[in-house]
């Protein structure tokens, strides 16, 4: 590379730094909850892009929470095992077997994937489950559900003694019953309810989709909670998109000052969404 060329990278990327400046103060001490979809997590280099973020958040200000799903990992360990998984409207029935695997998958490989990954880029992370600390106590969303759970008590003052010792909590998404069930919890689900416990800055749903999307397939970067409204009566929203825009609603109800739906396949979306002038995916707020 030429060294003209290579001071006009330095000029762009210092640059860059000083118009992330408005940003980096807007969001100091802020709580920011990201949710990470198992089809976000990609490849390992994936991962350490997150990670990597991550770190860099918490370094400039923010206080990071990771709530982490992972569907694919859940269907691929109970094939393996072949324990047949059944849904009712887009929800898994988890019976007994399936709940033990759905622990094992979530606090196990899955979790401590995410923190040793924000561990190697020099954060300090730490691997949770709902279950931990009560973090979430859950009643049975349906009975004809088996163990799926909805949180209905929190316990964010743990959450947020570990932001003061800067730790970085990755949380599973299964709760704990008041006669000590363990109930698993749709990720978004609890990232919602997770972030609303926190009165969180923003939430983050990290995802396999770019956003919300209009009726020509444009990716609608800001909406209202009326607008998210309407879109779902007329069908504009639909399919998979409906639990997320729900959660948004739901987390924005709770106190969550706003919500973003974006591609977490995408390089660095978090940081385009928190500290760039565009940001990314859609930004749903009241």
């Amino acid at each position: 590379m030429k060294k003209q060329d290579m001071n006009r990278d330095w000029i762009a990327t210092a640059q860059t730094l000083s118009s992330a400046l408005p940003y980096l103060q807007r969001y100091d001490d802020a709580t920011v909850v990201i949710k990470l979809g198992g089809h976000a997590m990609g490849s390992d280099a994936g991962m350490e892009s997150f990670a990597r973020d991550v770190v860099l958040m918490q370094q400039v200000g923010v206080n990071p929470v990771i709530v982490h799903g992972g569907g694919p990992m859940i269907n691929a360990m109970l094939e393996r095992l072949d324990i047949k998984s059944d849904f009712v409207n887009g929800k898994r029935v988890t019976d007994a077997a399936t709940v033990e695997v759905v622990e094992m998958v979530l606090s196990g490989n899955v979790n401590k994937r995410i923190v040793q990954a924000i561990n190697a880029q020099g954060g300090k992370a730490v691997g949770l489950s709902g279950k931990d600390a009560n973090l979430m106590v859950c009643d049975q969303t349906d009975a004809a559900l088996g163990f799926v759970g909805t949180p209905i008590e929190m316990n964010p003052d743990f959450l947020r003694a570990l932001a003061k010792d800067n730790v970085i909590p990755v949380i599973a998404p299964l709760g704990t019953g008041r006669n000590s069930e363990t109930f698993n919890v749709n990720g978004d689900t609890a990232a919602g309810a997770i972030a609303a416990s926190l009165k969180a800055d923003r939430l983050l749903l990290l995802t396999d989709v770019a956003g919300v999307k209009g009726s020509s397939g444009e990716v609608l970067t800001e909406l209202s909670a009326a607008q998210i409204r309407a879109l779902t009566k007329d069908g504009t929203i639909a399919g998979g998109m409906i639990p997320k825009t729900e959660t948004a609603l739901d987390a924005i109800e709770g106190g969550v000052r706003a919500v973003v739906i974006l591609d977490g396949r995408a390089p660095n979306a978090c940081l385009l969404e928190l500290y760039t002038e565009h940001g990314a995916g859609s930004l749903i707020r009241d």
